[in-house]
């Protein structure tokens, strides 16, 4: 029996307006920066060669416009799927506030433990533990389409929902996961077995 090596491509959309400026983003629609688009051309220019036959984004007009980017390369790819299990991390009431005046209002300890902790969620928006079972139940269907149809696939997605992702291909602690910032000029691959 043949054993088929299929691949995974991940990016993260280019910065944003409110990624610029250090404001909650979570589920609000934010351009991306002239930087954002450069960005995304370079890792465009990164995936050039790679081909894939099926692409993910989210309903964000960031992960949208980014592939888009991308895809200029990819006349193989035919498919794009709209999937929210990768949105963004939902801040809740945070959400367009600017971090400084959330840090003003709140105090840092605070702030770190809304932004940076694994299960505490800010208010009215969603915990990293939250995203997480989220993105492992896309995560599941992905591996499923991938056994099912053999195709590579390429997924924009947003800095929060590509941490629970990693820690899944990368075997990553909770510790770790919390600690990846994800670059806006690189993708990750990962190579599954059939």
């Amino acid at each position: 029996m043949n054993i088929m090596k299929l691949h995974i491509y991940l990016f993260r959309h280019g910065e944003t307006t409110f990624n610029r400026t250090k404001r909650f983003t979570g589920l609000v629609n934010s351009r991306l920066t002239p930087e954002g688009i450069e960005q995304t051309n370079l890792i465009a220019e990164q995936l050039k060669e790679k081909r894939f036959q099926i692409a993910f984004k989210t309903s964000l007009s960031r992960s949208s416009n980014s592939l888009k980017i991308v895809l200029k390369y990819h006349p193989e790819c035919k498919r794009v799927i709209v999937d929210d299990r990768i949105i963004e991390r939902s801040y809740g009431d945070l959400e367009r506030k600017y971090h400084k005046t959330v840090i003003r209002k709140y105090g840092k300890r605070q702030f770190d433990l809304w932004h940076r902790s694994y299960d505490v969620p800010p208010p009215g928006g969603e915990s990293i533990k939250m995203v997480e079972k989220r993105v492992l139940s896309f995560v599941k269907a992905l591996l499923s389409l991938l056994q099912r149809e053999k195709v590579n696939v390429v997924v924009s997605a947003h800095n929060n929902s590509m941490r629970p992702f990693r820690r899944y291909f990368e075997n990553l602690t909770i510790k770790q996961m919390m600690a990846l910032e994800n670059p806006y000029d690189k993708y990750f691959e990962y190579t599954i077995k059939c």
